[in-house]
């Protein structure tokens, strides 16, 4: 027996080997998932969910990153950030740009701060001029904080209070002061009067939540997360050949059930149903990142309080956001249905830059690995001019998906595409465009997001379907399988449930 323990030894370790391998080691040769996205779900969106929004009871048109633009009546001339901000605002100029538009903090219902584009603040000065000058601000300083009254009749005919407790007015020479008083018949001689234009608004998890309030936005979210994907919507998949599910989630999921402000708690419960739910029809789970901490791009899905892209700039939103994916996978790494982590959605060029993306993609592929073995996505930046710039870094790992989005809309080139051009350029470059991101050894393939819409006014529903029939049959080749964006939407092409119902596509 002793002579034989030196080889029951050796096999030991061998069998550990073989296991701690095939546990690093997914399928490099998977079937190919038809997915599909539960987009606007447990990170909002309001194009998708437009009520969600419409139910803000108090200045809906008024949330966080909504961009304004404000003319004096008296001057006839619009508020200016002078010399760029770090002075006096002024009403003199006839028409509005960038230096005359202003983003939204919304502090209540009715408070506000005011920025401008290089993170000034506007506040009163010591002869209480109004000014752009301060670079910083919170919720709590009352000094950046503004308070609009809008008139009953027109609510875009508006007054704002200024910290001081006075009224803002345009004086003679366009200077703007805050000493007007409490008194108003809201004419057009009334220099305190301002009219305000909506130029530009964020409809995402932030907006929505502020906009309720820490009150109102518990029991309104949960209403939502309760309600518009629910355990049938997993069973209309797997009856209609969709395999798989990428759900977007936001980094405040790992805080629940007190998550920072104004998140509000109940997501991961939802997300603990999606698991059960997928696991019972055997549909596979990706759980996507869709909000990383700083916010990894501009658009509202990314979590963005105004629009500001501040992710990767510090080592600190770059562990921030690898807590969360340590968060996530060991929380589902032994759920049966959890089939790929993506670490990150849409980090958008130039603000997060390769170098910085590829240092968390490495820590965080790493973190997954700590529990799991399943497949580890990489999303392509978006506005690069090399989609390729992932593959060979991302050919280092094993399991790792490197994962594009196709649109044929969101760019100038489709604008005046007839429908079998779109159809003729899905099939020369996208097909391309899939060949030459498949290499040998090096990740699977994901397109992530598509959906079979285009610019064009006048098309059938044969058109729709040919389309359609072809981005299936082009992006039926990529090695990792595809997802459609999304499952339900009030816009019925960005619906695959309506799509299919309807007989638009089949899978």
């Amino acid at each position: 027996m002793e002579s034989q323990l030196p080889v029951l030894v050796l096999l030991l370790s061998w069998l550990i080997l073989i296991s701690l391998s095939a546990k690093a080691a997914p399928n490099p040769s998977p079937t190919p998932i038809k997915a599909v996205n539960l987009g606007g779900w447990l990170v909002t969106e309001g194009w998708i969910t437009p009520n969600l929004f419409d139910e803000i009871p108090v200045n809906k048109d008024l949330l966080d990153g909504t961009q304004i633009q404000l003319k004096s009546v008296t001057k006839n001339n619009y508020l200016s950030a002078n010399n760029s901000g770090g002075s006096a605002i002024l009403a003199n100029q006839s028409s509005a740009s960038g230096l005359e538009t202003f983003k939204l903090w919304r502090i209540t219902e009715t408070k506000f701060q005011f920025r401008i584009f290089n993170w000034r603040f506007l506040g009163l000065d010591d002869q209480d001029n109004l000014v752009a000058t301060s670079t910083s601000s919170t919720d709590s300083d009352s000094s950046h904080t503004f308070e609009i009254v809008r008139n009953d009749d027109d609510p875009n005919r508006i007054r704002i209070r200024a910290p001081n407790g006075s009224f803002l007015e345009v004086k003679p020479e366009g200077l703007v002061a805050a000493d007007y008083s409490e008194n108003t018949n809201w004419g057009d001689d009334d220099p305190s009067i301002f009219l305000l234009t909506n130029v530009w608004q964020l409809q995402g998890e932030f907006q929505v939540t502020n906009g309720y309030g820490p009150d109102k936005a518990p029991s309104a979210m949960m209403n939502h997360w309760n309600n518009f994907v629910v355990e049938d919507d997993f069973k209309f998949m797997s009856e209609n050949g969709l395999n798989a599910v990428r759900i977007p989630v936001g980094w405040w999921i790992r805080f629940d059930q007190n998550p920072p402000h104004p998140f509000v708690g109940g997501s991961l419960q939802a997300l603990d149903n999606a698991f059960s739910w997928a696991e019972e029809y055997n549909i596979k789970v990706i759980i996507n990142l869709q909000a990383a901490p700083g916010s990894q791009n501009v658009w509202d899905h990314s979590g963005t309080r105004d629009g500001t892209q501040s992710w990767g700039k510090t080592d600190d939103t770059i562990k921030e956001t690898v807590d969360v994916i340590d968060f996530l996978t060991s929380r589902y790494a032994n759920r049966t249905g959890l089939y790929a982590i993506e670490l990150m959605n849409e980090p958008l060029a130039p603000g997060v830059t390769l170098d910085r993306l590829e240092k968390y993609y490495k820590v965080g592929y790493d973190t997954v690995r700590k529990y799991s073995d399943v497949y580890v996505i990489m999303s392509n930046r978006l506005s690069i001019r090399n989609p390729s710039e992932l593959i060979q870094f991302a050919s280092g790992f094993s399991g790792s998906v490197v994962d594009v989005h196709y649109y044929n809309v969101f760019s100038k080139i489709f604008e005046d595409m007839t429908v079998q051009e779109n159809i003729n350029y899905v099939k020369k470059y996208r097909a391309s465009s899939i060949k030459s991101l498949t290499v040998s050894n090096g990740p699977l393939i994901f397109i992530g997001e598509w959906v079979d819409e285009m610019d064009v006014s006048d098309a059938s529903k044969d058109d729709y379907q040919r389309f359609g029939a072809t981005q299936l049959e082009v992006y039926g080749k990529a090695t990792f399988g595809w997802s459609y964006w999304t499952l339900k939407n009030v816009e019925n092409h960005w619906s695959l449930e309506w799509m299919i119902k309807n007989g638009y596509i089949t899978l």
